[in-house]
């Protein structure tokens, strides 16, 4: 299905009974109408008919319930519900909800004049807050506004309250209450007055949260308030944006959500694929964790919980999966075990007794390596080094590779731990590879691209004292600020301002 908006609601159930939605549309001339169904806040095409003398009609029964639109030539549409009912309304522009008259559907005699009210309450409201805007704060004028708007608000929460109350049955009861944030009671305070826990409204909001919504009721994720609750949920006023806390919360909500349910595809699809955008060093943590758990996985039927995926998709989006969980922050990667520019010594990153390690992959040919590998050296020598920071270097050796690798490091006096997969070494163990291992590396060296995801340079891992991923893909200067926070040097010299091309160029390795 194509993608047309990004904006509002889809579907659920079907019956199998036969519903027509009939619209009657004054003034609108002969022409294709589209009906659009929503997930989300993706709108997709549903279906497709003519409108003649005014008149278009289409059969309900291919439809879920659910919020649903009629979209009109120029990119005009306007909403309704669905909910295996006949529908017959009549309208005309330009504003169709304002006009809209319901001949027939219980959901829109109640959601239609509802939309009507919250669009007269919010123009008044707009209004009085636009004269507000010019008047000076705490004056009388000021304070008689601000009470005009604050009754309007209280009668807008009457309406929802009421129509929630009287309607419990209907779908519309669920979104308007959905629409709603839920009630948080004043902190308890002491025999003094005193507040005492400052963080209880917040807690309580934020445990509370999903209250007003029936995550049972697969209906509600067709619509854009559902989306805006969980991206307002997820976002940085209620959650510390930090890897580990975001899959607390992720893992918490998608648990509890029916797995065979559209909310339970949208809801894991949208935390899976926002946070494998995320530019926020360590959230691909996030990402591998929730591939591992809802994509790569087994249910008690032994088949994907992302039943939304085709089975061809799984082994090319699951085959890596065990070796990046490896790399996350937080996680121990593998260890390598690599020869030197001599081609005899063997060196591994394990045996460093270093309060920190910085894992460094690059290629002597390529450019921002050129101008970043002179700057780790820098930082080594006048830094590092005395700070029991360990800096092991991983280059591309192979085929010509190997003696640009090897004049490289001799050309810009590399004093690090400078090892690679050397061309002699290639060759050798590609024709017996048990000449070396195990006696003296690891398959996972030797194949150390696949092993830490370098398909792309440069590339940095920060490991602690416990080999254990404290930082990955940052710069420099980004480096630098690190590790003097994480040895609390405050007050020292910074060799390597900001370079914001050299931090965009990291993440892209990512």
């Amino acid at each position: 299905m194509k993608i047309i908006l990004s904006l509002l609601f889809s579907f659920t159930f079907s019956f199998g009974f036969t519903q027509t939605l009939k619209f009657t549309i004054n003034n609108q001339p002969d022409d294709t109408v589209h009906l659009i169904k929503y997930f989300g806040k993706g709108l997709y095409y549903a279906d497709t008919a003519l409108i003649v003398n005014g008149v278009v009609s289409f059969d309900g029964s291919k439809q879920k319930p659910g919020i649903l639109g009629v979209l009109l030539p120029g990119q005009n549409y306007f909403q309704f519900i669905y909910n295996n009912e006949d529908i017959d309304m009549t309208t005309q522009g330009p504003d169709f909800l304002t006009n809209a008259k319901i001949k027939k559907s219980k959901e829109n005699k109640v959601f239609i004049p509802y939309v009507q009210f919250i669009q007269k309450m919010r123009t008044q409201a707009n209004q009085l807050s636009a004269q507000r805007s010019k008047l000076k704060e705490g004056s009388k004028e000021f304070k008689k506004l601000t009470d005009q708007v604050n009754s309007i608000n209280k009668s807008v929460e009457e309406y929802q309250l009421n129509l929630i109350d009287a309607h419990k049955d209907k779908l519309v009861s669920k979104i308007v209450k959905m629409s709603r944030d839920v009630f948080v009671p004043e902190a308890p305070k002491d025999a003094n007055g005193n507040i005492t826990d400052s963080n209880f409204r917040f807690n309580y909001f934020r445990n509370h949260y999903w209250d007003n919504i029936d995550l049972l009721d697969e209906r509600l994720v067709n619509n854009p308030v559902f989306h805006n609750k969980l991206e307002y949920y997820f976002g940085k006023n209620m959650m510390v944006q930090h890897w580990d806390t975001v899959l607390y919360y992720a893992f918490n909500l998608c648990d509890n959500l029916d797995p065979k349910s559209r909310t339970f595809e949208y809801v894991v699809g949208w935390i899976t694929s926002t946070y494998g955008k995320s530019k926020i060093m360590g959230m691909d943590k996030v990402y591998t964790l929730m591939l591992d758990r809802y994509y790569c996985s087994k249910n008690a039927e032994g088949k994907s919980p992302a039943f939304w995926v085709t089975e061809n998709k799984f082994e090319d989006l699951c085959d890596n999966i065990k070796n990046k969980k490896r790399l996350v922050i937080g996680a121990t990667p593998p260890n390598l075990t690599l020869r030197d520019t001599s081609d005899s010594k063997w060196f591994d990153y394990y045996s460093l007794n270093s309060d920190y390690t910085i894992i460094y992959f690059w290629d002597p040919e390529c450019g921002h390596c050129k101008k970043i590998t002179p700057k780790l050296e820098t930082l080594y020598k006048k830094k590092f080094k005395d700070r029991n920071v360990e800096i092991f270097a991983v280059g591309k050796a192979v085929g010509e590779e190997f003696e640009k690798w090897k004049k490289f490091v001799k050309d810009n006096n590399l004093t690090f731990i400078n090892v690679a997969v050397t061309d002699p070494l290639y060759k050798a163990a590609m024709e017996n590879a048990n000449k070396f291992v195990p006696r003296y590396t690891t398959i996972e060296s030797l194949n150390y691209q696949n092993t830490f995801d370098i398909f792309s340079t440069p590339k940095v891992f920060v490991l602690d004292k416990d080999k254990k991923i404290v930082a990955k893909n940052i710069s420099i200067s980004q480096l630098e600020d690190m590790i003097d926070h994480l040895q609390g040097k405050k007050d020292v010299e910074k060799l390597f301002p900001p370079d914001p091309e050299e931090d965009e160029q990291m993440q892209k390795t990512e």
